[in-house]
């Protein structure tokens, strides 16, 4: 299925959890935490201005992203999950 967010929203899918950390202890499933990392699958056409102009978006399909923890609203595509956020829950763009 495919979904193309409207006005300055953004659709994300977050990225996989590290298993392991920097010193080579495998993390437990229970103590995981969902990560603040994603990557952006669709975007919006922009935002509507006052003066009726659509003010086009900085993100872009395949971005890398961060947004806030209790941000957007979680979402079941074809059975993954994913994530609908407005572009200023983003947070930072990854560029690696």
């Amino acid at each position: 299925m495919k979904l193309r967010p409207l006005y300055d929203r953004v659709l994300v899918k977050r990225v996989e959890a590290e298993e392991r950390t920097s010193s080579g202890l495998i993390i437990p499933d229970a103590a995981k935490e969902k990560p603040l990392e994603a990557e952006v699958i669709a975007v919006g056409a922009g935002r509507v201005t006052k003066d009726g102009k659509v003010r086009a978006m900085s993100l872009k399909q395949g971005d890398r992203v961060l947004f806030g923890k209790y941000t957007g609203d979680e979402i079941k595509l074809d059975g993954e999950e994913h994530i609908i956020l407005r572009e200023e829950d983003v947070l930072a763009v990854i560029e690696r």
